[in-house]
């Protein structure tokens, strides 16, 4: 059933996008893997080989959006699976986050074009191509347990655009109901990725692992398995659904 679909994976190059990308093409879909860092797209999409691609994007701007759905279309054929992982996560110079009387408007603003403003113009772009009737049309965007929680290691600004990406996803899934195409969410924990190490250091992982049920940090394979299986014909009676993918962290 995964023969000829075409998945795109913003924020594909490292971590968790990365493993997604990886897992994804393991499925045999054809991943396009979209980053801003081109040449660590590249390098991701190498590994996995043909027919798997690498593309360079920024998700804040209209324009580089849509030449990215373009250019899928016109090499690996038109995506019926969108995966939003591009995101940031900002600290102040000493490495705290800030508090909200802390965040200057920069800040804020910056946060919230990644995170939210880019996830929806990928979103958007999506919706906008999809046939009428696509049953096997997946979109998963990636939110965060700081959402769910108000966040203990993440900035005020953070935990907004990550909150703002599970009302679009709900949003978007009922709209998108009647084409047959799913919108879910997946909310990782703490996840041993780049992003973790920002406001992480090694030494303190078995004191961060005992504040989780499951006694360790999650790895990016973890949400992986989360995202094939929203991805995967077997899901497609879910939608509108946040999977929380952070061992015990958070439980509802």
């Amino acid at each position: 059933m995964n023969q000829n679909r075409v998945a795109i994976v913003t924020g594909g190059a490292r971590g968790i996008g990365a493993a997604i990308a990886g897992a994804l093409a393991e499925d045999g879909l054809s991943v396009a893997v979209a980053d801003l860092d081109a040449a660590a797209a590249r390098a991701t999409a190498a590994a996995l080989g043909a027919p798997h691609r690498a593309y360079e994007v920024d998700v804040t701007r209209e324009a580089s959006v849509t030449a990215l759905f373009d250019a899928v279309e016109a090499d690996l054929g038109r995506p019926s699976v969108l995966v939003t992982c591009a995101g940031i996560l900002l600290f102040k110079p000493d490495g705290d986050r800030p508090l909200v009387v802390e965040t200057d408007l920069d800040h804020w603003q910056r946060t919230m074009t990644v995170n939210a403003t880019g996830c929806f113009l990928c979103c958007r772009e999506y919706a906008r191509r999809a046939p009428a009737d696509d049953p096997l049309g997946r979109v998963v965007t990636i939110s965060s347990v700081a959402a769910q929680l108000g966040g203990y290691r993440s900035s005020a600004a953070y935990i907004a655009s990550k909150s703002a990406v599970i009302g679009l996803t709900k949003a978007l899934g009922r709209e998108l109901a009647e084409r047959r195409i799913t919108v879910n969410s997946v909310a990782p924990g703490l996840i041993d990725a780049p992003m973790l190490r920002l406001s992480l250091d090694p030494a303190d992982d078995a004191r961060a692992s005992a504040t989780i049920p499951l006694n360790r940090l999650g790895q990016p394979a973890d949400v992986a398995a989360a995202v094939r299986f929203l991805v995967s014909p077997g899901a497609g009676y879910l939608t509108g659904v946040t999977i929380d993918v952070n061992g015990g962290y958070r439980m509802q």
